[in-house]
């Protein structure tokens, strides 16, 4: 068990002072836990793996209508997926923490964040990921709001900055992750390859767009 015990406050110390104080000792004694060895740091990854699991499970109940199908026992199996994700975001990022917050609330954002993405990726079981050929003819359309004349300009210079200047892998790739929003993961599984070449694939489709939107031949490079 972790050791949270705080001083006395200090003479004079106001309500607020003596509160951070308290969330500060536990804080540190989070991080000090954690970067120990043996049974200390143990105890605190176990404890830190119930609080992040009991983030994760709140999480996926809040948001149990976007997932109607999934049964409560493969709620709680994604509960404890995203719980032990954000445990090693955690443990690979300790050095990060600033103390700008509570280690706790830290900690949490961790779990809200893996829980939401583990929705993502499960909302993409046997969904067909979306063609670069529809959705290049007409995301544009979609997007543009009413009325607004250089915005479906800058739209359909962009769409046809993906069809003229994009390899078809290019297209693929930033069609899936920043038109649609689909989880790297899943097309990384789709695709046969990794997050890292994914990236990298989506870093130099934006590339290549961003240099054709600033030409003076894209028709847009004032909205550039």
């Amino acid at each position: 068990m972790l050791d949270t015990s705080r001083p006395a406050p200090r003479p004079h110390a106001s309500e607020r002072d003596v509160t951070r104080d308290s969330w500060e000792v536990s804080s540190v004694a989070w991080v000090t836990a954690l970067r120990a060895t043996g049974s200390e740091r143990d105890a605190a990854v176990e404890e830190l793996l119930r609080l992040l699991l009991s983030a994760t499970r709140f999480v996926l109940a809040r948001r149990r209508r976007v997932l109607p199908s999934f049964p409560r026992e493969t709620l709680d199996d994604l509960a404890q997926e995203a719980a032990h994700d954000a445990l090693v975001e955690i443990l690979a990022k300790l050095d990060e923490y600033r103390g700008e917050s509570k280690f706790t609330t830290w900690a949490w954002k961790f779990a809200f964040y893996e829980a939401l993405e583990t929705i993502r990726r499960r909302s993409w079981m046997g969904r067909e990921i979306p063609s670069e050929e529809a959705d290049s003819t007409s995301f544009a359309y979609a997007l543009s709001p009413e009325g607004a004349l250089e915005q479906r300009e800058l739209l359909e210079a962009l769409r046809r900055g993906i069809d003229s200047e994009l390899t078809a892998h290019q297209r693929r790739v930033f069609v899936a992750l920043a038109l649609n929003e689909v989880p790297i993961d899943v097309l990384a599984e789709r695709e046969g390859t990794t997050r890292g070449a994914l990236y990298k694939t989506l870093h130099d489709a934006r590339r290549r767009l961003r240099s054709y939107l600033a030409a003076p031949t894209s028709g847009c490079e004032d909205a550039a």
